[in-house]
């Protein structure tokens, strides 16, 4: 039997408020053109060709969409020596050193390549200068997979990475007259003008694209996240920690005047002691982030706080680009 007192006391509890808490959803924000036509070339692969289809690599990096198209059929494999014989196989958003569809086509495995477009851009780019008699200089991460692909469309050699300014400096090169820069698409777009500037300081003659390579989607978030920075207590960038674009989410969040920033894949990895003191939560996802895992965590804080949502858009994307042919129509 609950006494008077306690009664009262609990009743006081029930209708204490939630402490207020607004969130400003920066946008752009979660899936590019070229991470839709990725995901879109394996669900339609499955529809046409039937399941099992292969995929080398996780198609973007995000384990809730590798997940959900797993469950469709899709297998994710390493390597291409992990598929049968008479498979589907398709390639992932991130590119491929030509030595895979080489060996691919060697085999007679059907394969659809999910490069995203912005990404062969890059690569022609590559063969151009090198059929020019340039030494590549590309910007970029090592291992990513991206930069794996991007410098396996050349011999050895052929293209030298750079990961940071002070990397320019120890750079050595063939011919500093004979010289081009290409860069990862998904880079810090701060980071990357720095390192260009350094490389045009020490090599003056070094030849770059007309128009920078970081992608439009990466640019665009970018400049999302530095609208709401100051105007926030905290940014939360959704996104798998394999991510490059969305771990350059966090480092731009930083930069641009809201250290308490993170990455977090979902909900589920909230770490509520991070909302201690914050009013105003800024909210992005990275570009292979589904909207949806976004929208979860807008739930998941309504459970703990009165909410008010506040879109700051920077810019409207309309870009889409077209499935090769096999899976078409």
């Amino acid at each position: 039997m609950i006494s008077q007192d306690s009664a009262g006391q609990t009743a006081v509890l029930k209708a204490r408020p939630q402490p207020r808490l607004a969130v400003v959803l920066a946008s752009p924000r979660g899936f590019c053109a070229g991470v839709d036509r990725a995901i879109l070339i394996v669900e339609q692969a499955l529809a046409r060709y039937g399941k099992p289809v292969y995929v080398r690599h996780e198609i973007v990096h995000n384990r809730d969409v590798v997940e959900r198209l797993e469950s469709k059929g899709a297998i994710f494999v390493e390597e291409l020596d992990e598929i049968p014989d008479d498979a589907t196989v398709i390639f992932s958003a991130h590119g491929v050193p030509k030595s895979v569809p080489a060996e691919a086509t060697r085999r007679k495995l059907f394969y659809l390549d999910a490069t995203c477009p912005l990404v062969s851009k890059v690569h022609a780019e590559a063969g151009h200068h090198h059929e020019a008699g340039r030494q590549i200089v590309l910007i970029g991460h090592a291992g990513h997979p991206e930069v794996i692909g991007t410098m396996g469309q050349l011999p050895p050699d052929a293209v030298l990475l750079v990961e940071n300014v002070e990397q320019v400096e120890t750079l050595e090169v063939s011919n500093p007259h004979r010289l081009a820069y290409i860069t990862q698409t998904t880079l810090s777009v701060d980071d990357t003008i720095a390192i260009v500037s350094a490389l045009r300081a020490r090599f003056p003659d070094i030849t770059g694209p007309s128009k920078e390579d970081i992608c439009y989607a990466t640019t665009n978030r970018q400049a999302a996240v530095k609208a709401i920075a100051s105007r926030v207590d905290a940014i939360l960038v959704v996104g798998a920690p394999n991510s490059s674009n969305s771990r350059r989410l966090v480092e731009v969040a930083r930069q641009a005047g809201c250290p308490r920033a993170k990455l977090v894949q979902n909900s589920k990895e909230i770490d509520w002691a991070f909302f201690d003191g914050v009013e105003r939560l800024g909210l992005t996802a990275g570009a292979s982030a589904p909207e949806h895992l976004v929208q979860e965590i807008i739930e998941a804080c309504r459970g703990r706080f009165d909410v008010t949502l506040e879109e700051v858009t920077v810019t409207e994307e309309n870009i889409r680009f077209n499935l090769p042919r096999a899976v078409a129509g």
